[in-house]
């Protein structure tokens, strides 16, 4: 019994933060989130993508939690590289992992976090939920002065309130996110100020940077009852040092998105993509690429550089913590691409252009 209970309880965080199912938010009549006019991908509750598939059932979260047999992590993966103390401003582009899909993004004289996460865990509650296994990449008090945070969507491993509120104390940033999600991050801070945007849209960040919001085959949810209230999306920068196209989270879907991508801003000179949380397939096809798809999409983007991110920080699927890594070379070596054309990064490895 005692076990169940325990089990009951980390699935319950582990749904929440990966917003995997979607049998209570049907129960919710309003959105408590955004009101606005209804749109090819907002039907006045609820927002849905181009290949927006059925939410997950509580039968099928079940069946996946209680059947789990994946790979055991380590309680500690530390990386390799040091915790970076970046400059205070460059003049072209670096880019640091912070952990999971935490970056910090230096460029034309802007420092801009993108999914800032530096809780211990990417949970709605304090005491279960995936564990960060490695310390941030930088360290909180060694962030240089931060201009803008953009967040992709209200996940856990994502969206982190109090990081983002203390951010926004510390560094007055532009805080730029999809529809909906305004009224979260100000749950945190009622004085923070909240540029949201739908697909499609944009927003000057100043010295010739613009960021630009795209779409992306994934989903929302805070609770388990808000699912699909808040957008989602991925960025697209433009800027003096080219284009840098960043997804949180992903389907591969049909290719589509990365296809638009590349017909509306051109091959990018970086695309930053997720490469873990995928197993077990028939639960994450449709919300997360595996290591081969994330090279499909570098393929179809034409991007010259791609980083790797979303794996070895939290434990949120079945897959071992080094398994990511070995599939992204493995689906190299079949595509025929170098090894250095897509890296797969570790929490303080830098990335400079």
């Amino acid at each position: 019994m005692k076990r169940r209970s325990l089990l009951t309880v980390a699935s319950a965080a582990t749904v929440m933060t990966l917003g995997g199912v979607g049998y209570a938010a049907h129960r919710r009549a309003r959105n408590p989130y955004y009101q606005g006019p209804q749109s090819d991908h907002f039907d006045g509750l609820r927002f849905h993508g181009p290949e927006q598939g059925a939410d997950k059932d509580l039968a099928a979260v079940l069946r996946w939690q209680m059947a789990r047999a994946g790979e055991a992590w380590p309680a500690a993966f530390p990386s390799p590289f040091p915790a970076d103390k970046p400059p205070e401003r460059v003049a072209g582009l670096r880019v640091v992992l912070i952990g999971h899909a935490s970056y910090l993004v230096q460029v034309a004289g802007r420092n801009i976090l993108i999914d800032p996460v530096f809780a211990k865990r990417a949970s709605p509650l304090r005491f279960a939920g995936p564990k960060r296994v490695n310390p941030p990449g930088i360290a909180y008090a060694d962030l240089p002065p931060i201009n803008a945070v953009l967040i992709t969507h209200n996940h856990y491993d994502h969206l982190d309130g109090p990081a983002v509120a203390r951010l926004w104390q510390d560094h007055q940033p532009a805080v730029i996110a999809p529809l909906g999600n305004a009224a979260i991050l100000r749950s945190y801070d009622d004085g923070m100020v909240v540029e949201t945007r739908d697909w499609g849209e944009s927003v000057d960040l100043g010295g010739g940077l613009a960021v630009h919001l795209t779409p992306a085959n994934h989903w929302s949810a805070r609770g388990l009852n808000d699912r699909r209230m808040a957008l989602w999306c991925a960025f697209v920068l433009t800027g003096p040092t080219g284009v840098h196209y960043h997804v949180g989270d992903t389907g591969f879907g049909d290719g589509r998105l990365f296809r638009a991508v590349r017909e509306r801003f051109g091959p990018p000179r970086l695309a930053t993509l997720p490469i873990g949380a995928y197993e077990p397939r028939w639960f994450m096809q449709a919300q997360h690429m595996n290591p081969a798809d994330a090279v499909e999409a570098l393929t179809l983007l034409g991007a010259d550089q791609a980083l790797g991110h979303h794996w070895g920080t939290f434990r949120l699927t079945d897959e071992g913590v080094e398994r990511p890594a070995e599939a992204l070379g493995a689906a190299l070596t079949v595509a025929g691409l170098p090894q250095e054309r897509f890296l797969a990064l570790r929490p303080g490895q830098v990335w400079e252009a």
